[in-house]
């Protein structure tokens, strides 16, 4: 484990986000959905490659998530992935997805 300071958790910028499409990733290396996310007025949407498939379209379409929004964005394949969806990683690999209680607004800070 490598510690950080304070100021660099302050760094981290984690806000609430609402999934609002959920699309196929067949080009993926490992399973994984591709997905649009609303964060607010403020940030907007945002997209996102996530291995979360151990959730259906269902399950995730309009649902809540937690992620990182000021990372660069990344390339993978051909997706640009802007923000990182948070999850708990599994001992067999799975995600867990980590989210809010009740309805939090989308764009809110996780702190």
């Amino acid at each position: 484990m490598t510690e950080i300071t304070f100021d660099d958790f302050l760094a981290v910028e984690m806000r609430v986000g609402r999934v609002v499409e959920v699309e196929d990733f067949p080009e993926a290396r490992s399973p994984a959905w591709k997905l649009r996310i609303d964060f607010g007025p403020e940030i907007g949407v945002k997209r996102s490659s996530a291995r979360i498939t151990n959730y259906s379209r269902e399950d995730l379409e309009g649902s809540l998530v937690v992620a990182v929004v000021n990372f660069p964005p990344r390339q993978i394949g051909p997706v640009r992935s802007e923000v990182l969806v948070l999850g708990a990683v599994q001992e067999d690999g799975t995600v867990l997805i980590l989210r809010p209680d009740g309805d939090a607004t989308p764009g809110a800070r996780v702190a």
